[in-house]
Parts: structure tokens; sequence; C-alpha cells
């Protein structure tokens, strides 16, 4: 383990601490994003056994009620809900902590991007078929979507169109009555 370096010995006083600080303060997104992780993990794993007690616990039906047990078993219900409700705000202040350092980056598209290799001998034909391949089939489900549209579009103008003839049949045989 390396020992930090002495006031003196070629650094001025305070610089490493002051060092040691800033980076203290100045954590990257990826780490907040695993303690965000770890932080859900703790959430769920708080909630199910909240879930677990409340499973645990009798109702008071006819059955012989200890309050010391209800006491107990309420004393720890109470920890975990305070426990979660430290985890969720914990969660919050990650959350906006990443939304802070991410703010000046663009949004990349949530699309799927093919990995293209540089070096051509590397150049695998059988995921370049297959990159080729989705590609088209997405150029066909686009097409074919597209076609519904205007199939549905049209579906509403004939629907349109008979609802207003039914109108006007039903106009004309009052006037006839």
């Amino acid at each position: 383990m390396a020992t930090p370096p002495v006031a003196g010995a070629g650094m001025p006083a305070g610089a490493f601490g002051g060092q040691q600080a800033q980076a203290a303060r100045e954590v990257n997104t990826a780490s907040l994003c695993r303690i965000g992780q770890e932080t859900v993990q703790d959430i769920v794993f708080r909630t199910m056994e909240i879930f677990q007690l409340l499973r645990n616990m009798q109702l008071p039906n006819g059955v012989t009620y200890h309050a010391s047990t209800h006491q107990d078993r309420l004393g720890k219900l109470q920890e975990h809900l305070r426990q979660l409700s430290v985890l969720f705000r914990k969660l919050r202040l990650v959350y906006d902590k990443c939304n802070e350092n991410c703010a000046g980056l663009d949004p990349v598209p949530a699309e799927l991007i093919p990995y293209v290799e540089d070096d051509g001998s590397k150049h695998d034909d059988r995921s370049t078929n297959l990159a080729r391949y989705a590609t088209e089939e997405r150029r066909e489900v686009l097409e074919v979507n597209q076609k519904l549209k205007q199939k549905n579009q049209q579906l509403k103008q004939i629907m349109d169109q008979l609802r207003n003839l039914i109108w006007e049949i039903n106009s004309m045989l009052a006037v006839r009555n």
C-alpha cells in the first residue's frame, strides 16, 4: 500500500488533501450509475423483507394475541420503512447528480447501432449478412406499417361516408313519416 506524500517532500502543504477532497466531490457518472444500481437492489431487498414481515403477521381474528410480539414486528416494520425512505432519497440524489452530469451531452437515439470493424480482414460475412437482413427486415416492416396506416385512413373515410349515408337515410325516413 502506498504511503501518502509528506508535505515538504516536493509538494506544498495541503496540496494532497485538496486533491483528495476534489476527487471525492467529483464522482464520475459510471460510479454514480453503479451506486444507483446498488441502491435499487437494496430497495428491492428491503421491500421483499417488508412483504415477508407482513406475510408472517397473523390477523387478530380470535387467536391469542401477544402485545410484545406485535410491538416487535411493528418496530421491525417501521425500521424497514424508514430505511426504505432513506434509500429512496439516496436514489433521488444519485438520479439528480447523474442528470446534472449528463446535461451537456447530446442524447443518443435508442436504436441499435451495428458494430463495424475497421479492419477488412476481420470482417465476418455472417454478421454482415445478419445486419443487412435486419436492416432489410426493418425497412419492410416500416413499409408495411405505412401501408397499414393508409388502409386505416381509407377505412375511416369509408366508415364516415357510411355513417353520413345512414344519417341521411334515417332523416329521409323520418321526414316521410
